[in-house]
């Protein structure tokens, strides 16, 4: 604890969290990187989703961006596929159908989504902190002990900056497209004021991250790692330590020969698993939320055990049942409920997308008064529609309604471009002997310019008018 009469503040008694000195403050981490087979893997995994994330704004699939989420205009595209708020079905079975593929990846793999395709992984390890190393030299493999250049820190965060604005230039692509956004570079940004918001809040937010945020991302900010407690279970596939054969831990002594050494485990306490984890901990005191799952104290480990003559995999991937020594099981009761929700909700949500029409009509409601009387007695209802076209090509609609003793719109026919939405107001004329209880049921058809039809039953309002009842 702090002597008294002293301003530091109080130190803490037991163990603090990885990313905090023992005073509180903030405990800047410079991970070393380790060479191996696994972050050769994850150098490959995370230099392909850069490169997907920077080109899958340009691709198009049949005339159309393969992924576009035009949230001003409420239009999702989906590999080429337009889906409109009319969608709402699928858009919920579709994210129904991720939360459970996450589920289902956690249970059998554990983290392999953190260490491996999240996207604050992915750009904190493999762009911003090798940029980080180059430019800071020396000052970063001292831990930030020897003195850095004002130059070199410019450099630094100027080439930050610059990564911060073309990752948030390539994020605003996903949802105004690739031609609006150059047009958008191109011009004032005064022409532009709130795509500009935008774009300079997530620069700035990006900076934040990957300049001071970083691993508190994952440890502090990010819910998933608090939600390994219910999604993990004993068979599921984590990063850990050995113990029984790793303790009693020691360093080797080369001589004398020390007669203890022989009753030593394998681990040599080197530290090297802890000075290499981009979140700080030490694996060896077990499972522990921090844990992101990039291999990385794997792959440290691996090359000290090589150089001491001992095997492998004192730190490896294993699950909690295996190194008690049972055999872990990949047929459990949640590894066979995910998979049988997620083919179900994958049945579902295809059957629904094969089923959908290329036309949509809905029935809005109708601000003015729904009806009025004609001099001779019938019923002229004011109804509102929105036609949507989910076709490929432009295409024209006329309505028909059987019931109607004419039918008359300014709007109509109408011509609606490819996955589009029109709003018309149609003026019905209904025979009184049709309404019962103030109600008669309908039959909306549209009709377009290829001959097919859409049809839809609705409810019109009219006054108290006994069912038969002639008009006078």
């Amino acid at each position: 604890m702090t002597p008294p009469g002293t301003n530091a503040p109080p130190a803490a008694p037991d163990e603090v969290l990885s990313t905090l000195n023992r005073d509180g403050s903030r405990r800047w981490l410079r991970p070393r990187p380790s060479a191996g087979r696994f972050l050769t893997a994850r150098r490959l995994v995370a230099v392909t989703l850069i490169a997907a994330f920077a080109a899958i704004p340009y691709v198009r699939v049949g005339g159309k961006p393969a992924l576009l989420l035009d949230i001003a205009r409420r239009e999702f595209t989906i590999l080429g596929t337009t889906y409109l708020p009319t969608d709402t079905l699928l858009v919920a079975l579709g994210l129904l159908s991720v939360f459970v593929a996450i589920f289902l990846v956690t249970a059998l793999f554990g983290r392999v989504w953190c260490g491996w395709a999240c996207p604050q992984t992915v750009y904190l390890e493999f762009l911003f902190r090798p940029i980080e190393r180059l430019c800071e030299g020396r000052h970063y493999r001292t831990g930030g002990r020897s003195p850095l250049s004002v130059g070199r820190r410019l450099l630094k965060y100027a080439i930050y900056l610059l990564l911060a604005m073309f990752l948030a230039h390539t994020f605003l692509a996903y949802f105004v497209g690739v031609e609006q956004l150059f047009r958008w570079v191109r011009s004032s940004p005064f022409e532009h004021p709130t795509a500009f918001a935008v774009m300079a809040a997530t620069t700035g937010l990006m900076m934040v991250d990957f300049c001071w945020l970083r691993e508190q991302v994952c440890t502090l900010m990010c819910p998933y790692g608090r939600l390994q407690s219910v999604l993990l279970d004993r068979d599921s596939l984590i990063i850990s330590y050995d113990e029984s054969r790793g303790e009693p831990r020691g360093p080797i002594r080369r001589s004398p020969p020390d007669p203890a050494e022989t009753a030593r485990g394998d681990c040599v306490d080197c530290h090297l698993c802890v000075v290499t984890c981009p979140t700080g901990i030490d694996i060896r005191r077990g499972l522990q939320m921090e844990c992101v799952g990039c291999a990385q104290c794997i792959d440290a480990c691996d090359r000290v055990m090589e150089s001491v003559g001992r095997p492998r995999g004192l730190i490896r991937y294993t699950s909690q049942r295996a190194l008690a020594g049972a055999r872990a099981s990949i047929v459990r009761p949640r590894t066979v409920i995910y998979p049988v929700l997620l083919v179900g909700l994958l049945g579902l949500l295809a059957a629904v997308a094969i089923g959908r029409s290329n036309t949509d009509l809905t029935v809005l409601r109708t601000r003015a008064t729904p009806y009025a009387l004609t001099t001779s007695g019938d019923v002229v209802n004011s109804i509102s529609l929105k036609i949507t076209n989910r076709a490929t090509h432009a295409r024209r609609f006329e309505l028909e309604i059987d019931e109607a003793l004419s039918l008359e719109s300014a709007q109509l026919p109408v011509t609606i471009p490819a996955g589009a939405a029109v709003d018309v107001t149609v003026q019905a004329v209904i025979a009184r002997n049709r309404f019962d209880g103030g109600r008669a049921a309908v039959t909306l058809r549209l009709v377009d310019d290829d001959g097919q039809r859409h049809e839809r039953p609705a409810t019109v309002l009219g006054p108290l008018f006994a069912q038969g009842e002639a008009s006078p």
